[in-house]
């Protein structure tokens, strides 16, 4: 059975739709594998295992990935089968009354989730380290760095070959982030792409979205196309798609316009290991008829200010978090991280004008970088600005939020290109296409014009078929479960 969790979740879902293995045996080892590689990765929490075998009595045997394991972020996706922590004390064993839609639209594809995934305090850190777990989540190519966050459970239980695929979301990098780190595909598709009620209307001023960990292209392209569209009563939507994302990632690419940039977006220069994987990429688009050119950013200024605006929003909204569970007066440290108290510190200072004129920045913005993408159709830097971080250096203890944000240290500084596309509310996603000399994971960052989704998902597969990574994660799984 072992080789059956190298399969990504289409290829699984195919061998117990032929009867090659019973869904009851693939959720008790991947439950069991869970359990054993939790305590050197810390990566799940909240088992429910009883659950997940009724709810696989009940699921019914057509669907795509009919009896295939899964696990849900221990943040959103809310289900009245799985209680959550959100990585927080104040937040520990919360139920649910209500199934969120993305939960549903998930379950519909035949998907069995037993447990949930690590995740920092309220989703507002780039690994999965908070207090109310004990230990740190760590990163399977090296357990001495981080698997990433916010959904650095999720990335870290893919790449170990615990499930094939698992839920995640991304207000400014947290899909993205773990799949750069753990050597896995991550895609945050367009704003509203995917549901976010009935819970909220949106997350973070629209800046947040849901989405998947997974090891191919094709099974997000799956996920996306069953998952998205708006739910009942949404604010908004993001424009229709054209084709659906499973035929567009066999679909016939033009050659595209990919601009090209190995610094931030202020011009500093990112780790050389960083470059080089955008230099390897950049080569191979050449060879597949792309017309590839280097770009210079000059919107230094302007990046500043969105993500001034950025940190006053998750602040105030991290505020608003906590304050449903207790008097924002009586917090302490004895209640919540560092840098959450750090942020409800902050997010008391904003007043309304404020968050307002925050939103008014974000969306300038995103008005800025829609009319940069009239200019080329594929914007290709690095995921993060260095490899994993090792464990510790973000550790939740910050108190000042703005500046574990966007400090000369800070999180900005780490990963200065996928908040930027939670602005603007632009498609982006992550592939692992490189790997250090001493094997640790480096995404490449691939981001599009608003709407375009299923372009990126066409360019994914491309690059999948011309630079695989299937042998590398394969090799990463059997590391953990020799046969």
């Amino acid at each position: 059975m072992d080789e059956l969790f190298e399969c990504d979740a289409i290829a699984l879902a195919e061998q117990i739709k032929i009867g090659n293995v019973a869904a009851a045996d693939m959720l008790r080892a991947s439950v069991a594998r869970a359990e054993r590689l939790n305590p050197s990765l810390h990566a799940v929490v909240n088992f429910n295992t009883t659950q997940a075998e009724k709810l696989l009595a009940t699921t019914a045997l057509d669907t795509p990935l009919y009896g295939v394991p899964t696990l849900l972020k221990d943040l959103g996706a809310e289900a009245i089968d799985f209680p959550s922590h959100n990585g927080s004390r104040l937040y520990q064993d919360t139920a649910y009354s209500y199934d969120a839609s993305i939960y549903q639209r998930m379950r519909k594809t035949g998907l069995i989730p037993y447990a949930r995934t690590t995740s920092p305090e309220l989703g507002i850190g780039p690994t999965s380290e908070a207090g109310v777990y004990g230990e740190p989540t760590r990163n399977p190519w090296n357990v001495n760095h981080t698997s990433g966050g916010s959904s650095g459970g999720s990335g870290a239980a893919v790449a170990a070959g615990i499930v094939p695929l698992a839920h995640g979301s991304d207000g400014g990098g947290s899909v993205r982030i773990p799949a750069s780190c753990c050597g896995l595909v991550g895609i945050k598709p367009t704003r509203a792409r995917l549901p976010d009620g009935p819970g909220v209307g949106e997350g973070w001023a629209g800046m947040a979205i849901d989405g998947f960990l997974t090891r191919s292209v094709r099974d997000s392209a799956l996920m996306l196309d069953h998952c998205s569209g708006a739910d009942l009563g949404a604010p908004y939507s993001a424009p229709p798609l054209k084709t659906g994302f499973m035929k567009a990632m066999d679909a016939k690419l033009p050659s595209l316009r990919v601009a090209v940039l190995d610094t931030d977006f202020m011009g500093n220069a990112v780790h050389e290991e960083c470059r080089h994987s955008v230099a390897q990429t950049a080569d191979s688009l050449r060879q597949l008829g792309h017309n590839v050119s280097a770009w210079s950013s000059s919107l230094g200024d302007d990046v500043k200010d969105m993500m001034m605006a950025w940190t006053k929003i998750v602040a105030a909204g991290t505020l608003l978090s906590v304050r449903y569970k207790k008097d924002i007066a009586e917090v302490t440290l004895d209640d919540v991280d560092g840098v959450t108290y750090g942020a409800i510190q902050l997010g008391q200072t904003v007043s309304g004008a404020d968050y307002l004129q925050s939103i008014n920045t974000v969306h300038a913005f995103g008005r800025k970088m829609a009319g940069l993408f009239e200019e080329f159709d594929i914007l290709l830097s690095p995921t993060l600005a260095e490899p994993p971080a090792q464990i510790g250096r973000f550790k939740p203890i910050n108190t000042d939020f703005m500046d574990y944000r966007n400090g000369p240290d800070g999180v900005f500084a780490y990963s200065p290109y996928t908040a930027i596309f939670n602005a603007s509310g632009q498609p982006a996603m992550s592939l692992p296409l490189y790997w250090t000399p001493d094997n640790l994971p480096v995404g490449v960052h691939f981001a599009a014009a608003y709407g375009n989704d299923e372009m990126l998902i066409s360019l994914a597969r491309q690059l999948e078929q011309a630079m695989p990574w299937h042998d590398k994660q394969v090799d990463l799984i059997r590391q953990y479960h020799p046969k």
